[in-house]
C-alpha cells in the first residue's frame, strides 16, 4: 500500500461518519448546544469541512469548494468568506445555523471529492514538499495532511458524541 491509499482511506472514512453524525437530525438537534460555549454538531462538521476544504485546497494549489462553488452563498453565513472556524467565540459558533444535514453533508461530499482528486495524484516526493514556511520547521505536504485528517476526526468524533447525548436524552 502506497502512502496516498493509507490518506485517502483515511478520508473515505472521516466521509463515512460525517454522514452519520449529522443524517436524520433537524435544525434544532444540528444547533443543540449542551453547554453556552460548547459546540453544536452543525458547527462542528462545518468546520471540520471548511479546514479540510482550505488545508487540501491551500497545499495543492487549488480553488476552495466553499467559494468556487457557492457554498459560501448557499449558507449564508454572516462570517467573513475564508472563515474557517479557528479561535471562534461562542457568538461566532452560534451564527454557524444551517436548515437541513443535507446542506452540510453536500458541502463535504463537495470538499470530499476535491480532496481525493488531488490525493490521486499525489506522488511520495509531493509528501516532501514543504507546503507553509510560516511554522518552524516548515509544514510539508505529509505533516499538512495527516493534521488535517487529525483535525477531522477529533471534530467528527465529538459531533457523533453530541448526537449520541441527544439521542440518549430523547430515550
Amino acid at each position: 500500500m502506497h502512502a496516498k491509499d493509507i490518506l485517502i482511506d483515511g478520508f473515505s472514512r472521516i466521509q463515512e461518519e460525517v454522514h452519520a453524525a449529522v443524517e436524520g437530525l433537524g435544525p434544532d438537534d444540528l444547533h443543540h448546544r449542551p453547554g453556552p460555549d460548547a459546540n453544536s454538531i452543525a458547527w462542528l462538521v462545518w468546520h471540520l469541512t471548511r479546514v479540510q476544504d482550505d488545508h487540501v485546497a491551500g497545499a495543492f494549489g487549488l480553488d476552495q469548494v466553499w467559494l468556487a462553488q457557492d457554498w459560501e452563498k448557499r449558507f449564508g453565513l454572516d462570517l467573513k468568506p475564508r472563515d474557517i472556524g479557528y479561535g471562534h467565540t461562542s457568538a461566532q459558533v452560534a451564527r454557524v445555523r444551517v436548515d437541513s444535514a443535507e446542506l452540510l453533508t453536500g458541502y463535504y461530499d463537495a470538499v470530499q471529492a476535491q480532496t481525493l482528486d488531488a490525493l490521486r495524484g499525489l506522488s511520495a516526493e509531493d509528501l516532501d514538499r514543504v507546503v507553509d514556511e510560516n511554522w518552524d520547521p516548515p509544514v510539508t505536504m505529509g505533516v499538512r495532511l495527516v493534521s488535517v485528517l487529525g483535525d477531522d476526526w477529533e471534530h467528527v468524533g465529538q459531533a457523533a458524541y453530541l448526537r449520541g447525548l441527544l439521542q440518549s436524552a430523547a430515550s
